[in-house]
This record gives structure tokens, C-alpha cells and sequence, in this order.
């Protein structure tokens, strides 16, 4: 029993086509830092950063084959799927809004997927006690049928589904720390009971149309959505006040066998797609508090599943910490910007306002 660590090389090499064309990319050819802005530098700084510090002697390291047709057809109908090979095997495209891809690009998403199926897999059947995937591209703003975001397959959604069609799991919590709404998710469960989505992301970044914390599910799914949208600026104390006060307290209303994460490191305060101020300490509490949780409710069977995250200099820390929390080790990285972001931390005045609004938000909820 251990905390696992799932990764493949080639979700590094995975590149936006010539989407912003440095040198013809593809084959043999490693994509460079042009291409997409979710390029691998910081997916791959953070594995390096694992080799350095030791971390990854104590990880289970495993690789996994790609998502099978099956395990794909239960989020994403045929069409899809059929048009994203097509256009994958012409030399690529845009199949949706801002996820270009090269040739070979459906698949390495289905790798990405399979990476989050064989760590659900692994966990929900007990062989390993919790683990992380670190699934490029990302998969949390794919819908069914619409590529989104960067998100060409819905990596969380499939592997929930291949737990659930395995009768490995009944119920499950999937909890979304991205600093954006993860509509894909939500999108795939949204009139499903037995799967509780839940998101914490900043008001209107992206999209721009969703996220709302009135949207609670529709249908059999009434009620197995929340949404904790935060302001701009919101910092450590108020991202752990979110966890505490709302996404906590309906995960163990939900009972579910198995808990979730969508990993997304760009609440950080260095991203650039952000406009958060969480420090690593953020992304390592977080992980030790739904830790504990899971440890409470579903014997430990936590899987952590990567998403965003932009800020190259930042990510591998933020992520090393979350490492360190899921495994229990004591390996310890410092954060190096550690100083610089506890003094850029919001003060009382705008914390209180944020308890103000998550104390309404959690009245709505009933929680």
C-alpha cells in the first residue's frame, strides 16, 4: 500500500500544432516553449523536482495504457470521438474553443484519460491507498461533446464512470480547485445523484458563462452540484474558509466511496491566468485537509488528477507539496517565493468580506 504516481513522457510532447508555429512539431520533434499556454515545462519541472528531492523513490511510479473506445463512449458520444481522430490523424486542428492540437493529438488526450482511469482504478480497488495523475492535456472544461479549454477529453469524468460501470464505487465527490469553473465536470454529471461536483474558482474568469453558485444540478442531479465562486484576490485563509465552510461539510454529506481532486495550480498567486494569491501551504492544507476526510468517510480512497497551472517558476512547488501531504513523507521542498507571498496576503477587512459571502453562499446550500 502507497501513494501512487501516475505519468507518461508523451503527455509532455503533447502541442497545440501550429497554433503558434516555432519549428514544425510532431514526430521526433519535442515541442518547444512556443505552441500552447498550457505547454509541459511545468508538468515536466515538476517531475524533475520530484527526482531531486528524492520524493519519487517513495511513489509508487506507474505509467498506464490509453483510455480504451468503451471507457471514452461512456462521457463522449461517437461523433465526437470520430471527428477528433479524423482531424488528429489529418495533422490537427481546433475541435473546439482554445484547444488546438498536432497530429497524434487524440491519442495522447486518451493517454491523459487513462492515466486518471488506472489511478481510480488502482485506488477504488484498493492496491494503492491514494494517488496523483499527472494527465496533460487537462480535462476539466470538456464537455461531451465540445473540446474547451485546453480540454480535449473529460479525463475525471471517464475514470469516475469506469469506477462506477466496475461497480468499484457507488457514490463519488469530485472537488475542483482550478482557479477555473469546471463546467466540463459539472457538464458530464449534471443530472446524475450519485456523483457530488463541486468547484472553487475565481467569479467569471473562464468561462465567463458559468460557475454561478445558484447552479446546483438539474433533474435526478438536483442539489449534487455546488459552485464556491470567489472574488479576485482571494488568498490562503479564504481559500481554506471555502474548504471548511462549504466544499468539506458537502463532500461528507454525500457519503461518497471515493473523493476526487481536479489539481489545478492556478489559484497560485505567480499564475498567469489568475488573479488568486495561494501560496504552496495553500495547495499542501487543502490536500491534507480533504486527506483527512477521506480518511473520515471512504478509507483514505483519495485521487488527485492534474489540471491547470501556469506559472513554470511555481507550479513544481505547489505540486510537490501536494505530494508531500498525499503521501505522508518527510521529504520537505520549500517554497521559495514563500516570503514574497505571505506579505502580498489580503488583510482583515477584504477576509472578512469573503467570510461574509461564503456564509451566504453556504446558507443557500444548506450547509
Amino acid at each position: 500500500m502507497a501513494t501512487g504516481f501516475f505519468w507518461d513522457e508523451r503527455c509532455f510532447w503533447h502541442h497545440g500544432g501550429d497554433y503558434a508555429l516555432t519549428l514544425p512539431v510532431g514526430g521526433f520533434v519535442q515541442p518547444g516553449a512556443g505552441g500552447l499556454p498550457d505547454g509541459p515545462e511545468t508538468k515536466r519541472r515538476l517531475k524533475n523536482l520530484m527526482s531531486v528531492s528524492g520524493i519519487d523513490g517513495e511513489l509508487a511510479l506507474r505509467g498506464a495504457p490509453e483510455a480504451t473506445r468503451e471507457e471514452l463512449l461512456r462521457v463522449h458520444p461517437v461523433s465526437y470521438l470520430d471527428a477528433f481522430k479524423e482531424m488528429s490523424d489529418a495533422g490537427g486542428g481546433e475541435l473546439g474553443l482554445r484547444t488546438p492540437f498536432g497530429q497524434g493529438g487524440y491519442e495522447v488526450a486518451a493517454l491523459s484519460a487513462g492515466l486518471a482511469v488506472e489511478a481510480v482504478r488502482a485506488v477504488s480497488s484498493g492496491e494503492l491507498d491514494n494517488a496523483y495523475s499527472l494527465s496533460r492535456p487537462p480535462g476539466h472544461h470538456c464537455l461531451p461533446d465540445w473540446a474547451n479549454g485546453f480540454c480535449l477529453m473529460a479525463n475525471i469524468a471517464i475514470a469516475v464512470e469506469a469506477a462506477l460501470a466496475d461497480k468499484r464505487v457507488e457514490r463519488v465527490a469530485v472537488l475542483d480547485w482550478d482557479v477555473h469553473h469546471g463546467n466540463g465536470t459539472e457538464a458530464c454529471f449534471w443530472e446524475r445523484s450519485e456523483v457530488l461536483t463541486v468547484s472553487i474558482h475565481q467569479a467569471r474568469n473562464y468561462p465567463l458563462d458559468t460557475g454561478g453558485a445558484e447552479a446546483r444540478g438539474a433533474g435526478a442531479g438536483e442539489g449534487a452540484n455546488l459552485n464556491i465562486p470567489l472574488p479576485p484576490g482571494v488568498g490562503h485563509a479564504g481559500y481554506m474558509a471555502a474548504m471548511e465552510r462549504l466544499a468539506l461539510p458537502a463532500i461528507r454529506a454525500h457519503r461518497p466511496d471515493l473523493i476526487v481532486v481536479a489539481c489545478g495550480y492556478d489559484a497560485g498567486a505567480m499564475d498567469p491566468l489568475g488573479r488568486m494569491l495561494c501560496t504552496a501551504d495553500s495547495f499542501g492544507e487543502m490536500t491534507a485537509a480533504v486527506k483527512a476526510l477521506a480518511g473520515e468517510i471512504c478509507g483514505g480512497r483519495l485521487v488527485m488528477v492534474h489540471e491547470g497551472g501556469y506559472s513554470e517558476a511555481h507550479v513544481p512547488f505547489c505540486g510537490h507539496r501536494v505530494l508531500e501531504a498525499l503521501s505522508g513523507t518527510s521529504i520537505h521542498v520549500p517554497d521559495p517565493l514563500k516570503a514574497t507571498l505571505e506579505a502580498r496576503q489580503p488583510g482583515p477587512k477584504f477576509g472578512a468580506f469573503v467570510e461574509g459571502l461564503l456564509a451566504e453562499q453556504a446558507e443557500a446550500a444548506g450547509l
